[in-house]
């Protein structure tokens, strides 16, 4: 069934068209993704579908009787509201608890907030799910979201994606998340140019569809060159015998990627890593991190190899903006130290944008720091890489001042890299980047030779950009993760599910039952492959180092520097199971 309806719309800000001429139709069944450069109409086009903005030109028709639910980038509230008046109105509370789909909501976006706790005052990220909790409550037809990942950790997005995919709405997305564009929608809108350009599939199926469109537009144009050279040489020179016509096949979408290479030459970039940096970057060594009465961190002993390009995961408030501080020196541990390699050379993007000087302009903040860099085998000079991302001629010499959200994040990449650093710490980079400013991030850090470190709630952007994943799990320690982001969020639900387990027995039974003693000889032989556990740990990183080492050695001997790679890895993944028997074993000692 037919929801909603553009007619020849058309929307202007300033002398250049947002929106010019679009007819779009939208049904019960669709759920759609909506991509394109940040200021080139997206939300404009998502606030006239929801009759929020009027448009210049054209109509816009609703079916009679839609429940449609529209999320903003803003999360508003009238003063003195309160999570429970904020998403549940004056329902009584035993006909919401009654609702499987209620508790479902209140359990996933608000299990950690008291429903009579005041909105106000509450960080970005708890306003966000709030917001949404207010939104997916009541029973809508559809459902227009304005970048609703915005604020939300890794865990808030991988549980509304589960929850939109199970819910029977049709949908209308805006969001740079390209994770989440693949997980609830089956076609995409490009907002590009004043046209919507349509696309059958979520994100993944959208980028192969433009690359086959943009494959056969190259084809078409080389054979109307080819034709042009022939008329030219057939007016030079007269008649000539007719030559056979060039022949282009039309490949499936599987026959683009066929022949390209994997995003980074692995080897090479640990190889240029290592002959910049050497064989110690940043060592913590039962690093205790205190701050007031809590331990951040305790007894941390993490190594950062040269080349490593890690994903830090965790919770909000776990600690991993906290981690970055101490590796780049801002933060002090309380006990242990942090040993810095002599040749490190360290940029650290933070999530403060007040560093840049608001009276420069953007080529000029650039090339202050360095007029040209080399990345990888190519020399790039500033002008170059500013119109890589998204700052194409005059743009260049606007002040900074007058930038947005966006670009001055974009600027702030940029003058990290133009320092040529050897190790990199980037907090939240995707924050308000579109995606094909993303993309084109994501190709110069592939050809960027150092050591990575990256927080992120852009999981596509994690998995992309980095090669392992290391997760804060509330336990003041560092684990890395075989498994990546799949395995992190495989190990919070079972947490969750520990915990709330916990909790339900703790109101069943008022008076706890006195603790069973443990079998002794069980217990003694647990100890005693704990102590062998340990052991083996402590042989596999001294393998490790020594590894690291060797590879440093051997930094322009490319085959050996891939025989030693696998075997690092395959000791990284040894290490990985044994610190995971260790911890199942722990656990059953108590």
């Amino acid at each position: 069934m037919n929801l909603i309806n553009l007619e020849n719309v058309s929307k202007a800000y300033g002398p250049k068209p947002l929106l010019d001429a679009v007819s779009l139709g939208l049904d019960d069944d669709d759920r759609i993704g909506v991509v394109g450069r940040n200021g080139g109409g997206k939300s404009t086009l998502v606030a006239i579908v929801a009759r929020e903005v009027e448009p210049d030109d054209g109509r816009v028709t609703h079916s009679r009787g839609l429940r449609l639910g529209y999320l903003t980038q803003r999360d508003e509230f009238a003063e003195g509201t309160t999570v429970r008046s904020a998403v549940l109105g004056d329902r009584p509370e035993h006909e919401w608890a009654g609702d499987t789909r209620v508790r479902d909501i209140l359990t996933g976006l608000l299990a950690d907030l008291d429903l009579d706790a005041p909105v106000a005052g509450m960080s970005g990220g708890e306003r966000r799910r709030v917001a949404l909790a207010r939104l997916l409550v009541p029973e809508s037809d559809l459902l227009v979201l304005d970048e609703p990942t915005n604020h939300l950790d890794i865990e808030a997005i991988a549980w509304l994606a589960a929850h939109l995919r199970d819910r029977k709405v049709a949908l209308l997305v805006v969001t740079h998340d390209r994770w989440f564009l693949d997980e609830v929608t089956t076609r995409t809108w490009e907002v590009v140019d004043g046209r919507v350009e349509r696309y059958e599939g979520g994100y993944s199926a959208f980028v192969l569809a433009k690359a086959e469109r943009a494959r056969i537009a190259a084809a078409t144009e080389a054979k109307r060159q080819n034709l042009l050279r022939k008329e030219l040489a057939w007016l030079r020179r007269g008649p000539q015998a007719r030559t056979s016509k060039p022949k282009f096949r039309v490949d499936a979408a599987q026959a683009l990627i066929a022949d390209e290479p994997p995003p980074r030459d692995t080897v090479e970039l640990t190889r240029f890593a290592t002959a910049r940096l050497g064989k110690t970057v940043i060592d913590l060594e039962d690093v205790t991190l205190r701050l007031g009465d809590r331990d951040i961190f305790s007894h941390v002993t993490w190594q950062l190899g040269p080349g490593d390009r890690i994903g830090l995961v965790g919770v909000n408030g776990s600690g991993k903006s906290t981690l970055l501080r101490l590796l780049d020196g801002m933060a002090t541990p309380t006990s242990g130290t942090v040993v810095r390699g002599r040749t490190v050379q360290l940029a650290h993007l933070s999530q403060d944008l007040e560093e840049l000087d608001p009276t420069r302009r953007v080529l000029e903040s650039v090339e202050e720091i360095r007029r040209r860099i080399t990345v990888g085998k190519r020399e790039w000079t500033a002008s170059q890489l500013l119109e890589r991302l998204g700052f194409a001629g005059d743009r260049q010499w606007t002040p900074v001042a007058d930038l947005s959200g966006g670009e001055r994040r974009r600027l702030q990449v940029l003058r990290l890299l133009m320092g040529e650093p050897n190790v990199l710490l980037l907090d939240e980079p995707t924050n308000d980047l579109d995606i094909e400013t993303l993309t084109e991030l994501e190709d110069i850090l592939d050809g960027w030779p150092g050591t990575l470190v990256v927080v992120s709630h852009d999981r596509y952007f994690l998995e992309r950009i980095t090669d392992r994943v290391a997760a804060l799990l509330g336990d003041g320690k560092v684990k890395m993760l075989p498994g990546g982001v799949d395995e992190y969020l495989e190990r919070r639900a079972g947490g969750q599910a520990t915990t709330h387990r916990a909790a339900s027995a703790a109101q069943a039974a008022p008076a706890p039952a006195p603790a069973k003693p443990k079998a002794g000889g069980n217990d003694w032989k647990a100890r005693k492959e704990l102590d062998k556990l340990e052991r083996r740990l402590e042989k596999l990183a001294k393998q490790q180092a020594e590894l690291h080492e060797q590879l440093a050695a051997h930094a322009t001997d490319y085959a050996r520097l891939q025989e030693l790679d696998a075997r690092l890895r395959a000791l990284q993944e040894e290490a990985a199971q044994v610190e995971e028997e260790w911890l199942m074993l722990a656990e059953d000692v108590g």
